[in-house]
């Protein structure tokens, strides 16, 4: 049974009439020129946006569910993330348990271990570096356990290092049976990381499968309206424009 499943989801004016249906075990990338409605989908799949169509959860109608319940068990985490205010790293990460209305310390140890911010848990998160806070906000949705997280942008303005754990990080919520979605604009690490691919044109149109029938030459080149070179066999993939 699919964890999100999506029929016939559009959003007027932003977003095309698409079916889209996720896996426990899954990272899927969302890619595709600014404005095309990246944020907008994964706003849409969470419940944040009105949309037509219908989404489902676990197989349950999405309408149907508590918003305390939807919370437990998704996890949207939006492209910018601000601290209101000068919080303990710890603090911020046990945030994440309040769909669960406690604050089970060991669920909040091992989610700021797995973001590898243990050493960051009594500083103020508002005197972090960008790459630290981002790890923070990882943190702070495994606090929650949610089974499916959808990520918008999680690795954008990070250097190399920082880019990895992130990415590692979402990889390894998946591979312990969540699943993923998220939103990125670097296409090779989106070929080196995920599983399958939604493919937004400007129109805000899908194509949804597998790299080799999603990042082909012609079709990234066609979307993206530049020349792109595409090497999937490559050790990481590689995808760039010429």
């Amino acid at each position: 049974m699919a964890l999100i499943e999506a029929r016939k989801l559009s959003v007027p004016g932003r977003l095309q009439p698409l079916d889209l249906a996720l896996e426990a075990g899954e990272v899927l990338a969302v890619l595709g020129p600014n404005g095309s409605g990246k944020s907008t989908l994964l706003s849409a799949l969470s419940g944040a946006i009105p949309v037509t169509g219908q989404v489902r959860l676990a197989g349950r109608d999405a309408a149907a569910w508590a918003a305390d319940e939807r919370a437990r068990f998704l996890a949207l985490q939006p492209q910018s993330v601000q601290a209101a205010w000068s919080l303990q790293v710890r603090s911020v990460v046990a945030l994440g348990r309040l769909p669960w209305g406690d604050e089970d310390a060991e669920v909040i140890d091992q989610a700021m271990r797995r973001a590898g911010i243990e050493a960051l848990a009594e500083r103020p998160v508002d005197r972090l570096s960008g790459g630290e806070q981002a790890r923070v906000w990882l943190a702070r949705v495994l606090a929650g356990e949610p089974k499916l997280w959808l990520a918008d942008e999680p690795i954008a303005s990070l250097d190399l290092k920082y880019q990895r754990r992130v990415l590692d990080c979402l990889r390894g919520f998946a591979d312990a049976g969540g699943a993923v979605m998220l939103a990125i604009h670097d296409l090779s690490l989106a070929a080196r990381y995920c599983d399958r691919f939604c493919l937004l044109d400007s129109r805000g149109r899908a194509v949804i499968g597998p790299a080799e029938a999603v990042l082909t030459e012609e079709r990234l080149s066609e979307v993206f309206e530049v020349a792109v070179r595409v090497d999937l066999a490559a050790q990481p993939p590689v995808i760039q424009a010429v």
